[in-house]
């Protein structure tokens, strides 16, 4: 059995300033941008299609980030986008091809690729989204039937969060190192 940094490695690609500990099993052709913090024994799983995760996500133990098609699809699934800030806690799947930015899936939450999750969203503990839909911006879904709601606020990014596991995780775990700059575009054209 291969160990979890080994197999397809040169297919990830890690942004400058990612904290990519190298016990999470990373597989496929994945992009993980800066500031993005994949914790030990998280799993990302380009199985049948790129995944790009953009900046400052946070991605925590036993969490799966998935692109895996149909099992009666013969075709490659197309690129899955996870945006900017976004929290995947303890034991969530996600396999929506379309995540925003500042959304929360909670422990045990579940979102299939069918589901787009725009920016602004709570997927509550237990919850799971799998009939096809787009989850309107600043919708809460919680509870044992998932019930929904509309949030007043915006949630606030996990900055704070952020900053903490940048400066900690590098204490207690081995980090898979940096092999992509991030290219910043010419202000002037």
């Amino acid at each position: 059995m291969s160990t979890p940094s080994s197999t397809r490695r040169l297919n990830v690609k890690i942004a400058a300033g990612a904290v990519v500990c190298d016990e999470s099993i990373l597989k496929g052709d994945i992009t993980i941008g800066p500031r993005t913090i994949v914790h030990p024994r998280a799993s990302i799983l380009a199985e049948d299609g790129p995944i790009i995760i953009g900046e400052g996500n946070i991605i925590e133990e036993m969490a799966t980030i998935m692109n895996r098609s149909p099992p009666d699809s013969e075709t490659e699934s197309p690129v899955q986008m996870i945006g900017s800030f976004n929290v995947f806690e303890t034991d969530s799947m996600c396999e929506a091809l379309k995540v925003g930015d500042n959304n929360v899936f909670e422990s045990k939450a579940k979102v299939s690729r069918d589901v787009e999750i725009t920016s602004g969203c709570v997927v509550g503990t237990s919850c799971s989204l799998i009939e096809p839909e787009i989850v309107p911006e600043n919708t809460i879904i919680y509870g044992t039937e998932c019930h929904r709601r509309e949030m007043n606020d915006k949630p606030y990014p996990q900055v704070g969060q952020l900053e903490f596991l940048v400066r900690i995780l590098p204490n207690y775990h081995h980090l898979r190192k940096p092999n992509m700059k991030i290219v910043k575009a010419d202000p002037q054209n």
